[in-house]
């Protein structure tokens, strides 16, 4: 069993020795590090949305209930500067909120000043879920990073972050 898993946990080690035998002029050295990556990221991902769908929600709507409560008290924005937070176009964003908003979880409100401007606000409701289900979703990132001592956990955040912006300049995307 033990055996089994540490092939299951290691199929990249196949992949990489699999490509030396068939194309062994190529240097197949990236996929050590971005097959990884990838693979631990379906992992992640599959976990993230078993997660969070529990309550209810997609993973796109816990990111709007998330970010409107990372900007504090009132916990509203507008579409554009949900967008602007990294989410998605503000269009993408109005879908979510629609969704939100027909749960009960934010209200949209018209600005004092200038009416055309609206903003997505937290309910009540909508408080309450995403401090239930951020603090759920914090200790199942916890239990996925168990095997991680914390001077690990940190060395890997600075490395991907590292990486992260070795990929941005690596050039347009599509190009080599």
């Amino acid at each position: 069993m033990a055996e089994r898993k540490a092939t299951r946990q290691d199929a990249v080690t196949q992949i990489v020795a699999d490509w030396a035998r068939e194309r062994p002029e190529l240097d197949t050295s990236p996929l050590e590090v971005l097959a990884r990556l990838h693979r631990s990221f379906l992992r992640y991902n599959t976990k993230l949305n078993a997660s969070i769908e529990r309550h209810g929600l997609s993973v796109a709507g816990f990111d709007v209930l998330t970010a409107l409560r990372r900007s504090g008290i009132p916990f509203r924005l507008t579409a554009g500067q949900l967008a602007d937070s990294g989410l998605v176009s503000s269009a993408g964003v109005t879908l979510r909120m629609d969704r939100l908003e027909k749960d009960g979880l934010i209200v949209r409100e018209r600005d004092a000043v200038d009416r055309r401007v609206v903003y997505s606000r937290l309910t009540d409701a909508g408080l309450a879920k995403v401090d239930e289900v951020f603090a759920e979703h914090l200790d199942n990132e916890n239990r996925m990073l168990a095997g991680l001592s914390p001077s690990e956990r940190r060395q890997l955040a600075r490395l991907l972050g590292k990486l992260e912006h070795s990929i941005v300049d690596s050039g347009p995307d599509g190009e080599s």
